[in-house]
């Protein structure tokens, strides 16, 4: 999940139900978030498509240019979009690059900063930073009449908070030049999440925005419009055993961040609370080995080519 956007959003929706979402609280949802990366292998899964998938990805892009143009939507703090821009100068070490970071986040944006000032020869990118959604960022160009093309856009965890993901996605789409290429990374349809929305979507999902959204939704979205595209899996799991011991700290952190409901075990009536349990630990969300039980945390890529 893209877990960076949720700040900006704490102000603007709230859940259907009389559950209170966990963007909310901006503080609880920071020691979800890091207790996450903590216990899964998401950025690692991450970073093993970066550096030996997609150079092949990236192969056709560059088309004897000296400078190339990118678009990171929803970047965050900016740990994987150096992981990406480092492959992009391993293929293609002579050319600059202007490098367009839209992110909604202050706090975000400032980390991404520090990352940058710390990172030696990067003399030959240069950035842009936008404060701003992706729809305000869209609503930006539109209104500048933008024109310059893309060779390469990424949104990395970030469809969940767009209202309309198949409109975004052919947005950012039409912005591709000529070889360009659109990254999108989501949870995949065969993951544990995709399980636990499509079977508590209505008591737990923001309906104000997309959330409860994975490549399975976005290749049916490209299917019906009958887009050519790539995917790609890539496993991780997270463990999540502190979940099933009652009042366990870091469990009750780790079901805030499954269910996106600020203090989830507190407040979710107890049935709620029990299917929830009952689902994390069934076969078709997780696995128990040694102990532990280890959720299914797959993610999936998709890779589109320019709007033609």
């Amino acid at each position: 999940m893209m877990y960076l956007l949720f700040s900006f959003f704490a102000s603007s929706f709230a859940m259907a139900s009389s559950l209170r979402s966990l963007v909310n609280d901006d503080s609880r949802y920071q020691k979800c978030f890091q207790l996450f990366l903590e216990r899964s292998s998401e950025h690692q899964s991450m970073r093993d498509f970066i550096h030996n998938v997609l150079p092949d990805i990236l192969g056709s892009i560059g088309n004897g240019k000296s400078h190339l143009n990118i678009i990171g939507v929803g970047s965050g703090a900016g740990e994987i979009d150096l992981e990406m821009l480092s492959e992009l100068r391993l293929k293609y070490p002579e050319v600059t690059v202007d490098n367009e970071v839209v992110e909604p986040s202050g706090t975000q944006l400032q980390k991404y900063k520090a990352l940058v000032s710390q990172k030696p020869a990067l003399d030959y990118i240069k950035f842009s930073w936008n404060q701003m959604t992706a729809i305000e960022f869209e609503e930006h160009c539109k209104a500048k009449k933008t024109t310059k093309k893309a060779d390469f856009i990424h949104m990395i965890q970030m469809l969940y908070y767009v209202k309309d993901p198949g409109a975004t996605v052919n947005f950012f789409r039409s912005l591709l030049d000529k070889n360009g290429k659109l990254l999108i990374i989501l949870v995949s349809g065969e993951s544990g999440w995709e399980k636990l929305w499509r079977t508590y979507r209505t008591q737990l999902c923001n309906t104000e925005i997309s959330q409860c959204v994975t490549t399975g939704d976005i290749k049916s979205l490209l299917d019906g419009q009958r887009v050519s595209y790539r995917s790609y899996e890539l496993p991780s799991q997270m463990e999540i055993t502190e979940c099933f011991t009652d009042g366990d700290e870091k469990g009750e952190l780790l079901l805030d961040f499954l269910t996106e409901v600020l203090d989830f075990s507190k407040t979710a009536s107890p049935e709620l609370k029990a299917g929830v349990l009952e689902l994390l630990r069934h076969p078709d969300c997780s696995v128990e080995s040694n102990g532990k039980v280890i959720f299914n945390n797959n993610l999936g890529v998709i890779v589109i080519d320019q709007l033609t």
